[in-house]
């Protein structure tokens, strides 16, 4: 048997001697880690370096690591949703272990700055000795280097998991860390930095999946389209040009030696007869045997590498130069004739979502554009990806725009692109905007309410003339592009203010469509059971015990997908292999909220208050409420009173955190959870 980390076990060896073997091949990597280390002429009594850090050095670095970084964002600000608080920190660096980014609790990065683990230092063994990051990275695996296993004594407060991070092509381009204080190790860390890297990996694969036929697989249906998914590529005649981790676990080949492979030597095929199978029958699963035996499930995209594929036949693509300014948008007649819907995909049963898609097919290819409302975390990128897989741009780019998460110092350049020289540490060839990188496609604007008002101007000229201009620029370039924005703000409250132009606003408005919240849905089960599914990498299916749904369907979920996802995501890893997610597995914080909610419909002020404190009040949060009447009635939301105790508490004592939450008998994490919920006086 071999693991995704290449380790070869007895076909049936018990658990408890995979797990012993799996440590001592860890001991001895670390021992042989500790006499380079030594090598190397380190001493453990040595001092952090702080020698290697420079300006230039860092933004050189993260100038190369461009494809990375972009690829790396979202899974790590995943990642430290899910370990905040817990004085920890995730980590990323490039492939000879310079620290490029860091996210993780104030505190925690400024004692890990003290040592030097910080974005511009070097943590290669060279550098730090025995350490997590260097060590995977000289290692090419997942290493986890725990307190005294450091080879300084400055890094033995620490303990560290890390996971290499190969390109699409396998080569190593980098490393996720997720680090804390030795104290507070816990044994779910590896696991959750493996799926974090796996992440990364698959979006990296993304890029390339449109330069072949591309075959996802896997041995069981239900997981195609999932994390564990494996996807290979090929080019037109076969040749293998792509595999992701899972593929080349599920194929039990490395990177180099699949390259000597092609689709027929590793699915038993030729390619002449994997198009006759596809040919009409694109939305099917196809049954096929892999070379070692194994039968798969497989869906094959439908464009090939430098061709579109109809099921029918092979159509040449349409040459692109790739130094004209301008892109023709795709002829219809080279659209592919059946073409998979992603947006039936997001029908789940629920009346308001199916509302919605029937709304937007309605307005299919006639260049509406569409403004999705919904609170954060419903989905509104989701959806948006599905709008544009269903149009007649869809083997066009489809750019992400973050209005909220660029500064807004940058996001002129971000969205028009400038020139060489258009300012000072401008690269050297200017850089191509987000705006002109849709072109031919689909440019997605999302949290459009948090554009600065001065570029909504630049914005609405670009739409009515279909225009650019990017920065230190004497020409304007045309675009083409199909419009798609989203907020989860009230425009119209904004343009009130002055905060947004009402003429951009009715610019992007032509069709607006709300997504519900989480807990308006009507398939919440069904949802619960394809997100498990989805992040289970067990042979055992993975269910909810009745108790474990009982809490969901009484939880407001105020982060919606995001917050349910990053919840069962922690807990299926901490379930293991029972195969049941119990009370149990779940987080401390979410249990505490869970705590406050009652169980009925109807419920009474103390009963409530019993529930914060977990004992008999001495104080009444409810004293002096004007409204307890209204918030006591059945239709009341079951947040608010926890909102208004929460405030209450903390009027009494004077805007303390601590003190409060001690009063409440709940955590601080779960107050600062709320603080935008909360009237400002409470904090006086």
């Amino acid at each position: 048997m071999i693991t995704q980390d290449g380790n070869h076990f007895p076909q049936r060896a018990s658990f408890d001697t995979v797990v012993d073997m799996a440590n001592e091949k860890r001991r001895v990597l670390i021992a042989d880690s500790q006499l380079r280390s030594s090598s190397f002429g380190i001493k453990s009594s040595d001092k952090p370096e702080f020698s290697s850090a420079g300006r230039g050095v860092l933004a050189h670095a993260l100038d190369e690591s461009r494809f990375l970084l972009q690829h790396a964002a979202a899974a790590m600000q995943t990642l430290h949703e899910q370990i905040s608080n817990t004085h920890s920190m995730v980590v990323l660096t490039s492939a000879n272990g310079l620290v490029l980014k860091s996210l993780g609790d104030i505190d925690f990065l400024e004692k890990a700055a003290q040592v030097a683990l910080a974005p511009g230092f070097d943590w290669s063994e060279k550098i730090n000795g025995t350490n997590a990051i260097g060590t995977a990275l000289r290692e090419e695996q997942s290493m986890i280097v725990h307190g005294g296993e450091h080879f300084m004594n400055a890094n033995k407060f620490l303990t560290c998991a890390c996971a290499p991070i190969s390109d699409p092509y396998g080569r190593l381009i980098g490393a996720l860390d997720l680090t804390s204080d030795y104290r507070s190790f816990q044994q779910h860390t590896m696991a959750l930095v493996k799926m974090s890297v796996q992440m990364i990996e698959n979006h990296m694969f993304e890029d390339i999946s449109s330069k072949g036929v591309v075959i996802h697989f896997h041995a069981r249906a239900e997981f195609i389209g999932t994390l564990v998914d494996g996807i290979a590529v090929f080019s037109a005649d076969g040749r293998f040009l792509s595999a992701n981790r899972s593929a080349q676990f599920q194929l039990g080949l490395s990177f180099n030696a699949l390259s000597a492979h092609t689709f027929s030597s590793l699915f038993g095929i030729p390619m002449s007869r994997l198009y006759a199978l596809c040919r009409g029958t694109l939305t099917k699963l196809h049954s096929l045997c892999l070379y070692n035996g194994v039968t798969v499930s497989c869906r094959v995209d439908i464009t090939s590498s430098g061709q579109f594929f109809t099921g029918q036949e092979i159509l040449p693509k349409p040459a692109i130069d790739a130094a004209s300014i301008t892109r023709e948008p795709l002829s219809p007649s080279l659209t592919p004739k059946s073409k998979l819907s992603t947006l039936r995909y997001l029908d789940t049963g629920d009346a308001q979502i199916a509302a919605v898609i029937q709304k937007l097919r309605l307005v299919r290819g006639r260049d509406i554009p569409i403004m999705i409302l919904g609170e954060t975390g419903t989905g509104k990128e989701l959806m948006a990806q599905a709008i544009h897989g269903d149009s007649e741009r869809s083997s066009a780019p489809f750019v992400c725009v973050n209005c909220a998460s660029i500064p807004e110092s940058l996001i002129e350049s971000e969205l028009f692109g400038y020139e060489s020289g258009a300012f000072t540490g401008a690269r050297e060839k200017g850089v191509i905007g987000k705006i002109q990188q849709a072109n031919g496609g689909t440019l997605f604007l999302d949290e459009i309410g948090d554009m600065p008002r001065n570029l909504q101007a630049r914005l609405l000229r670009v739409l009515q003339e279909r225009r650019i201009s990017p920065l230190g620029a004497g020409r304007e370039i045309a675009v083409d592009i199909s419009i798609l924005c989203a907020t989860n703000k009230n425009l119209k409250e904004m343009i009130a203010c002055g905060e947004f132009r009402q003429d951009l606003y009715y610019r992007l408005n032509g069709l607006v469509v709300r997504l519900p919240a989480l807990r308006e849905r009507t398939d919440f089960k069904f949802v619960v059971s394809k997100i498990i599914s989805s992040l289970s990498t067990y042979s055992k299916p993975v269910d909810l015990s009745d108790e474990v749904m009982e809490m969901f369907q009484r939880y407001q979920w105020p982060g919606n997908f995001r917050q349910l996802h990053n919840l069962l995501r922690t807990a299926v890893v901490m379930s293991g292999d029972t195969g049941t997610i119990e009370r149990l597995h779940l987080p401390d914080d979410f249990l505490e909220e869970i705590a406050v909610l009652p169980c009925v419909d109807t419920f009474d002020i103390p009963a409530v208050t019993g529930a914060l404190t977990n004992t008999k009040p001495a104080i009444n949060p409810f004293a002096n409420v004007a409204n307890v009447a209204d918030i006591t009635k059945p239709a009341a939301r079951l947040e608010e009173v926890t909102t208004l105790a929460i405030a209450q508490m903390l009027r009494q004592h004077k805007g303390n955190v601590s003190s409060a939450a001690k009063a409440l008998g709940i955590s601080r994490n779960t107050i600062y959870r709320k603080k935008h919920q909360l009237p400002a006086d409470v904090w006086d």
